[in-house]
């Protein structure tokens, strides 16, 4: 089984979309289901509702799973998995208060030295715990040899015991640690692989740890996927950049399809270009992901994202534009070059049967024509309109055309009306108003 873990703290950004898109190819390929395991352990950061939000994020990204886990279901195995670790010595009991850390960190600063902790609580005997009231954390202690593993994309890796510590594994309140509770839930779901960003790779060493310290020996294959750089600034994604919200991408207008093509194409080479999620699934090689930090590029989106709209049947497209009808949708393909979004298609259609009063420049022209178009008869033929209305009021050259093109699309500059009239016609009575 895989696992896709999200914690409902924020928006789902496109680092973590990676991971969930990866996670499900890799899941279709190897034939194993795909958990998603919300990890709301942290009561104070999760946000209501946000769990919810994520699944429907997950499911319009056509990303399949059979099962959701909250982690807070399972606090009492991660508790009864401590209580092994004390009980077997392998864990202890630290009284140190939050001052006295501080202290040793601020020490190690000085020192221009790691932090690490001092191990003051490690040997203390179990009289002198029983007859302590104060509050205390439990901690792993260090392991006593490196830990080695091999991550799929970014090769071998190996941790001295200085650099993974004794870290804390239940909180004061006792409620697990980040770290202790991803640990004790991939062993409790038999997770087989986990994908996720190179962001937690120092986590990996820990997690290895706590389940050798609970006698776990099944080997977990590791995927940690490179970071996402904004490609302008060269800087890590952050919350301030609005494309790295997925959210934020969709209400653009940017079509899921167009966003998963372009999350699987930035840090591989494909043999297309312009793909589906289904399609990818016959050649994507997890092996073939680069080693190097990916750049988040809006401009190369825009143009993934025309071309998804063109691939797009008419009906559909119609629908997303708000309407039902395939020649709408032909419209808004035309408008697709100068457009790159459906946000931006749908803005021009909202212009088109919007009601149009005026024309700045060209007032009594539009009045005229207006009047003209409304007393018209049906006429299917844009040519003949152009001769009718000219007939009707003598308008020609620009005073007829630019009156004509603002009453049929609510714009002075756009697509040939001879392109845009045949799709339209049926719709004058609601156009020009």
């Amino acid at each position: 089984m895989l696992r896709f873990a999200p914690s409902p703290t924020g928006d789902m950004h496109i680092g973590n979309l990676r991971v969930a898109i990866f996670n499900h190819i890799l899941s279709k390929q190897l034939d194993e289901e795909l958990l998603i395991r919300i990890e709301d352990t942290d009561k104070k950061r999760n946000i209501e509702g946000k769990d919810k939000e994520i699944l429907e994020m997950l499911t319009l990204f056509s990303i399949n799973f059979k099962r959701v886990a909250y982690q807070s279901e399972n606090i009492k195995y991660h508790t009864q998995m401590a209580m092994k670790l004390l009980l077997d010595k392998k864990a202890f009991n630290c009284f140190c208060t939050a001052d006295a850390l501080e202290m040793d960190r601020d020490k190690s600063k000085e020192e221009k030295k790691p932090y690490r902790y001092s191990g003051f609580c490690e040997d203390i005997s179990d009289e002198a715990k029983f007859n302590c009231n104060a509050p205390f954390v439990v901690r792993l202690k260090k392991p006593e040899k490196n830990i080695k593993f091999k991550d799929l994309v970014k090769g071998e890796f190996e941790y001295k015991p200085f650099d993974v510590d004794s870290f804390v594994i239940l909180r004061e309140d006792k409620t697990p640690t980040y770290n202790f509770a991803c640990s004790i839930d991939d062993m409790l779901f038999d997770i087989s692989t986990v994908v996720r960003g190179e962001d937690q790779l120092p986590n990996t060493p820990k997690q290895i740890h706590i389940r050798e310290s609970l006698g776990y020996d099944r080997e977990i294959n590791y995927i940690h996927l490179p970071i996402i750089l904004n490609f302008e600034t060269g800087k890590k994604m952050s919350k301030r950049d609005n494309s790295s919200s997925v959210k934020w991408l969709i209400q653009e207008g940017y079509l899921p399809a167009a966003i998963a093509n372009y999350l699987i194409l930035i840090g591989y080479n494909p043999p297309v270009e312009v793909f589906t999620l289904e399609e990818c699934m016959e050649w994507f090689d997890i092996d073939k992901v680069s080693k190097s930090v990916a750049k988040f590029d809006i401009t190369k989106l825009k143009y993934l994202n025309r071309e998804h709209i063109k691939m797009m049947d008419e009906l559909r497209l119609s629908k997303i534009l708000g309407y039902a009808d395939a020649d709408l949708g032909t419209l808004g393909k035309i408008y697709i070059e100068e457009c790159d979004t459906i946000k931006e298609i749908k803005s021009k259609l909202t212009a088109m049967f919007s009601t149009k009063d005026t024309l700045e420049g060209f007032e009594e022209e539009y009045k005229l024509l207006k009047q003209c178009m409304l007393d018209a008869p049906y006429i299917a033929d844009f040519n003949n309109l152009k001769e009718y209305i000219t007939q009707q009021t003598n308008l020609q050259d620009k005073k007829l055309i630019i009156p004509l093109r603002y009453a049929l699309t609510g714009a002075t500059n756009g697509p040939n009306l001879s392109e845009i009239y045949p799709l339209i016609k049926n719709y004058l009575g609601e156009i020009i108003k």
